[in-house]
């Protein structure tokens, strides 16, 4: 591992990710403490040009043609215990902490909260970006607060979780607010019995054989998720072709109830809170606010994005003539380098299979879907 501080150049980064894509940084610095990030990541935006903060690599796409920047790597670790009230634990996670190893932590100590979230690929500091999800839990539900380094004023600050503005697969810092996490504090519960929270995903209560909403040991539940997991080629494994991906690569589209009913009977959905009616407020302050019709407030569902691939005719497995990239053969929703195990691979593969199945979902059902990954020198 590179020492805090000591720079990299023209230095490769498909081995830091978990596509195995993508050419050199002009510049690489590596912090494993947070003394050494600030310190990096100060001097990073006084020399002014390009950064980019890499912590995992499983969520990125990053150009053949490398990126003309600096990449500051997050490899800081450690997780401290802090005071919390009785019946809770709060743990300060340090953002390089990789995510799976702060989860297997929290199972071998008895804490129940972020179980489901197993085998997730990535650093802690990571999670709250994206807010992360699986099998029924959110690390929202988590986290109390994490420290911030902000670039505008080069302070850290304490951001509360309201201050997070964490909604599905999105966050203030994906919204244009830019710095790197240090750490993120959590509060668990420290589960007598070692009992998991309610289990809240039907595969994942089937698999383990309860109702929605029953508990079981903790472990258990991880080695369910686990093993869900690994069947679909979503756990990074070296003899796993299908793992070299990075992640679910479509989110699942939110729209309207009226949109959905254009959809066939048997797409799956699922509601989602509704957003407010607008109130009209008078530019001048003197008059009351403008009297509306009562409106109700529209309702959205969410679709599943896998299923809008396979029906509208891609299959596991597929592949483009000629390219590297293919769809996962146990997983619809994931893209897979299939050259990674050669050392090869493009990221213009992995966007061209990515546009190609956009093309065919909007042909079909007119759903337009996003991609997860973060695309650093390249676009999709």
């Amino acid at each position: 591992m590179t020492e805090s501080g000591a720079p990299q150049s023209d230095a490769p980064l498909a081995g830091f990710t978990t596509l195995r894509v993508g050419g050199p940084a002009a510049r690489l610095v590596t912090a494993t403490t947070e003394p050494a990030l600030l310190e990096l990541a100060r001097e990073t935006w006084a020399e002014g040009g390009d950064w980019f903060v890499l912590g995992g690599g499983s969520n990125v796409v990053v150009g053949d043609d490398g990126f003309d920047g600096t990449v500051i790597r997050v490899a800081t670790r450690g997780i401290a215990q802090l005071p919390a009230p009785e019946g809770l634990v709060r743990l300060r996670v340090q953002a390089g902490e990789p995510w799976d190893d702060l989860v297997r932590h929290t199972v071998e100590h008895g804490l129940s909260g972020i179980e489901a979230l197993s085998g997730i690929p990535g650093s802690t500091g990571a999670a709250p970006i994206q807010n992360i999800g699986a099998y029924g839990q959110e690390v929202s539900s988590a986290i109390v607060s994490l420290d911030f380094l902000d670039e505008i004023t080069g302070e850290v600050r304490r951001m509360p979780l309201d201050e997070l503005e964490l909604s599905y697969r999105s966050s203030v810092f994906k919204r244009g607010l830019r710095g790197i996490v240090l750490s993120v504090t959590f509060e668990l519960q420290d589960a007598s019995g070692g009992l998991s929270a309610p289990v809240a995903y039907a595969q994942l209560a089937a698999t383990l054989g309860v109702e929605v909403g029953g508990r079981l040991p903790i472990r258990d539940v991880r080695d369910a998720v686990l093993g869900l997991r690994a069947s679909k080629g979503m756990v990074l494994d070296a003899g796993d072709p299908d793992s070299f991906s990075a992640g679910s690569f479509f989110t699942n589209p939110i729209v309207t109830e009226n949109f959905a009913r254009t959809l066939p009977a048997s797409a799956p959905r699922w509601q989602v809170e509704p957003e407010e009616p607008a109130v009209v407020i008078p530019l001048d302050g003197d008059s009351l606010p403008v009297d509306q019709p009562e409106r109700i407030a529209e309702y959205h569902v969410k679709l599943s994005a896998a299923w809008l691939i396979e029906h509208a005719g891609i299959r596991k497995g597929f592949a483009l003539p000629g390219s590297t990239a293919a769809i996962s053969s146990k997983h619809t929703l994931a893209l897979v380098n299939t050259a990674a195990g050669s050392g090869g691979g493009s990221a213009a593969d992995i966007a061209e299979l990515a546009r190609y199945v956009q093309g065919r979902v909007l042909a079909e059902f007119g759903v337009l879907l996003q991609p997860e990954p973060v695309f650093l020198a390249h676009e999709l």
